[in-house]
């Protein structure tokens, strides 16, 4: 191919749509949707950090604040955490709407993520938000569409492709040409965005952004515009392929509402139906019964917790609880804090391969649909992904039960064996222990793992860019004229 000819054609592509008065406007009202999107989720994150940063700070101060208390009582006055979300999660809101924001920690019960936005909004939030992502991923390719639909078969009507060809140009170096000049005109709105985007995240922390953070805004540049690279030579195939610049409009269209909205909407129904989830009722349901087989370790009759007493007594050589050189109510607390989370933890799992299955339709479709690879690997680099919270939710767990076995710990080495009586004052211990605990530290996914879970994405976006290339050598070797 001759880089000269091909550079020719992309430039007069270029001027020729810039003189149409109708794309300078779409680039206009596109510039403005993507600076109030911008400037939404800067603000939007920017608040929610500021009060989750507040009220952490309050949670911690209350905590540590609490008088001299018994270590169970403290254990069940629980702990609260707030969801802290990834400084790139401005970008792209994915699932962020839908994850909730705070959960509450207690002894022997595993809470759910509560007070999602979702839940707060009407149900035009199923719609989609304006988001940066959203934008560049449903109406970007909208845009190339009313640039490119007749970039080929506009000439086809007027005869002037056949004087193209006719001068030497081929059809490797028009289709070359035709591409670059699209993506030309995108880039004129692409650039600044992520401009913009840097900047944003700059100032979101302070100026003091994780190399890693800035990585991942390198790979979101990337992978849009590998997206947007695909979508022009769609359509300018599309365009070489149709015979009126009418019939290649419809087409494109057509594949836009297909691609767009029936594919991902209709997998998603799909992956629902056919790997149907438990409800949460039906969940809590499974696990109090498991839970109550095991025994209930707040009932010193119970037969379970019965026989680890005996063995502990024949253990350390006692014939009652109160020679043992540990507090006994202690050690069956902590005993019953693991057997219940075991016990959550092996359903959660139940439900987490569930959802993996209903997701793992969608991810399938990524190789017959370059927009749902996008949309993954998107949300996935911004932290707003599936993934992300079920990461999230892991790691409150792991915290979760810390503070339990803490408690129980206390409790075992600090509260004596001795039976209380009526007038006695009610066993305790310094709240010095209370800072013991320490702070929720959230350690978002890595990129090592984050690419292990969007390999299927990867996988689509360099076969779809292999398969356009291939369509194109193809297209170039067979496509008549007339």
């Amino acid at each position: 191919m001759r880089i000269p000819i091909i550079r020719l054609i992309s430039t007069q592509f270029w001027k020729q749509s810039l003189q149409n008065k109708a794309v300078l406007f779409l680039l206009l009202i596109l510039s403005l949707l993507f600076a109030f999107a911008a400037y939404t989720g800067w603000e939007d994150y920017k608040i929610q950090e500021d009060i989750r940063t507040e009220h952490q700070t309050e949670v911690r101060q209350q905590w540590e604040d609490k008088p001299d208390k018994h270590p169970h009582r403290m254990a069940h006055y629980g702990y609260l955490i707030f969801r802290a979300r990834y400084p790139l999660s401005f970008f792209d809101y994915g699932l962020e709407r839908y994850m909730g924001s705070s959960v509450f920690l207690e002894a022997h019960k595993q809470n759910t993520v509560n007070f999602s936005e979702a839940g707060f909004s009407s149900g035009m939030l199923r719609f989609g938000e304006v988001s940066t992502a959203m934008i560049l991923q449903t109406l970007i390719p909208l845009f190339i569409f009313f640039l490119g639909f007749s970039c080929i078969s506009a000439e086809r009507e007027n005869n002037t492709l056949k004087v193209l060809i006719s001068q030497g140009a081929a059809w490797k170096e028009i289709f070359a040409g035709k591409i670059i000049g699209l993506l030309g005109l995108v880039s004129m709105v692409f650039i600044p965005v992520m401009i913009l985007s840097t900047v944003i995240w700059f100032s979101l922390t302070g100026f003091k952004g994780a190399f890693d953070e800035f990585l991942r805004l390198v790979w979101i540049a990337a992978v849009y515009l590998v997206y947007f690279f695909i979508i022009c030579s769609v359509c300018v195939m599309v365009s070489a392929v149709s015979r009126t610049s009418k019939s290649s409009l419809v087409k494109l269209i057509g594949l836009w509402l297909l691609f767009i909205i029936i594919i991902p909407r209709t997998a998603q129904a799909f992956g629902a139906y056919l790997y149907p989830a438990p409800s949460k009722i039906d969940f809590d349901t499974k696990v109090e019964n498991e839970l109550v087989k095991t025994g209930d370790s707040h009932n010193p009759k119970d037969i379970y917790y019965k026989g680890i007493k005996d063995s502990l007594l024949q253990a350390y050589q006692v014939k009652t609880t109160e020679e043992l050189p540990f507090n006994y109510s202690g050690y069956i607390m902590a005993e019953g804090e693991k057997i219940s989370s075991g016990i959550y933890n092996r359903y959660w799992q139940k439900q987490l391969d569930i959802y993996e299955e209903q997701n793992s339709v969608n991810r399938s479709l990524a190789f017959v649909n370059p927009f749902q690879a996008v949309k993954d690997l998107s949300t996935a680099l911004t932290g707003s992904d599936f993934n992300s919270y079920i990461s999230y939710q892991e790691q409150v767990e792991a915290y979760r039960y810390q503070l339990a076995q803490l408690m129980n710990k206390l409790q075992m080495e600090n509260i004596s064996n001795k039976k209380q009586q009526e007038n006695d004052k009610p066993y305790t211990i310094s709240r010095d222990h209370w800072k013991e605990l320490p702070d929720f530290q959230y350690r978002f996914i890595t990129g090592n793992q984050l690419f292990q879970n969007e390999i299927t994405s990867l996988i689509s976006l360099l076969l779809w860019t292999l398969g356009i290339l291939l369509c194109l050598y193809i297209m170039s070797k067979t496509i008549k004229i007339n």
